[in-house]
């Protein structure tokens, strides 16, 4: 007869191995995704583009974030920084960027614009209607970039068929406990994840910090003001551009995004309202990454036994996870990331926590405010 505890122990099994065996095939998705970034391709496709640069208060680096968008190496394009409030702390910043690159380049947006409780689609919708190009780049305002964004980017709407273009990140300078463990949840867990999936066509995915459009699709799919409600506007964007028969393009490009949290709190609502995201967005595939979340139940398995297997398949899990998110920080350049590994296992435990929490909670703290989410992925303001 099999016991409760006996029960228990296989059952901690299935995540410890699930999760090992992932960690090692995501060393092997990530090497084969980045091997195929084309060095050798010529970035000639430069058709004139606007970016969009929706900002919102005073954010770490902001000045020298905003101005690597205003460097880059090419031809012809237009900025839009775009802000929803006329007393917004940061617009001195983007008036001074625009002193320093000139109008032609810049254009600065004020606009109150509320089409819904997605406060960056708002921003976004006062941006767009100074857009003067078709091709539309959808840029954080926490982005850092290269010089050869632009051509990166746009390379791939040169090919009819695609509809929609995103790139990888990865979070950078975590100053604080609390932003390296962000840092790790999206360095070290989410990234490695999305090229899994990628790779082996298990889901598509539309991220959020880098995303580059035609307007012409955008108003295929239903235009900007239908995404205002949507929690998770970019997935939404990229489940439109695909069901609609275009392509969309995951790039293997990497750029930078800065991590900026007050304090934990701060850490610990971002990272709810990020594991509610997920979920919205992919509720089967996010349910399923139970299955391989080795650290958690190996320590549960360790208390259980109270013996020396339970002890060495503890120290084993550590082992591999720490050592295959060495190998995918090592391949995506992320030092930082290899600096704040000892923080992994603890971020591992309390992402068990989130993954609870997202079932559970139905409200989300976004820049602030709180919102409820409804039914299809979409969010109202909760008013007290």
């Amino acid at each position: 007869m099999f016991s409760l505890t006996n029960i228990l122990q296989f059952l901690c099994l299935i995540p410890i191995l699930g999760g090992a065996i992932f960690s090692i095939l995501t060393v092997l998705t990530i090497q084969h995704f980045l091997k195929n970034s084309e060095p050798n391709i010529i970035y000639n496709f430069t058709p004139p583009l606007t970016v969009l640069k929706p900002v919102r208060g005073l954010e770490k680096n902001l000045k020298r974030n905003l101005r690597t968008i205003a460097t880059q190496d090419y031809p012809n394009y237009q900025i839009i920084y775009s802000v929803q409030d006329p007393e917004d702390p940061a617009l001195p910043i983007l008036k001074e960027i625009q002193e320093e690159f000139g109008s032609d380049l810049i254009s600065l947006v004020v606009s109150t614009l509320e089409a819904g409780a997605n406060g960056k689609v708002n921003n976004l919708l006062g941006a767009i209607k100074e857009a003067r190009h078709d091709i539309i780049i959808i840029s954080d305002s926490d982005t850092n970039l290269q010089p050869n964004y632009l051509k990166k980017i746009v390379a791939p709407l040169d090919n009819p068929e695609v509809g929609c273009v995103c790139t990888l990140f990865k979070v950078i300078r975590g100053n604080h406990w609390f932003e390296k463990m962000e840092l790790l949840t999206i360095n070290a867990d989410f990234i490695p994840s999305v090229i899994f999936a990628e790779v082996t066509g298990a889901s598509n995915a539309c991220l959020g910090p880098s995303i580059a459009i035609r307007q012409s699709t955008l108003k295929k799919i239903g235009g900007l003001e239908s995404l205002a409600d949507y929690l998770v506007e970019d997935y939404e964007i990229g489940r439109r551009v695909w069901t609609s028969g275009e392509k969309m393009v995951l790039l293997p490009y990497i750029i930078d995004v800065v991590v900026d949290l007050k304090n934990s709190r701060d850490w610990w609502n971002h990272q709810v309202y990020w594991d509610q995201n997920t979920y919205l967005a992919q509720p089967l595939p996010f349910i399923a990454t139970i299955l391989i979340r080795s650290i958690p139940f190996a320590l549960l398995l360790a208390l259980i036994r109270g013996d020396i297997i339970g002890l060495y398949s503890f120290i084993g899990s550590i082992t591999i996870r720490l050592i295959t998110a060495a190998i995918t920080s090592w391949k995506m350049e992320d030092m930082e990331g290899i600096k704040s590994l000892y923080l992994l296992p603890f971020r591992d435990l309390l992402g068990l926590v989130f993954w609870v929490l997202s079932f559970t909670q139905r409200t989300v703290v976004w820049r602030g405010v709180e919102f409820k989410l409804a039914s299809h992925g979409k969010m109202v303001i909760r008013h007290h």
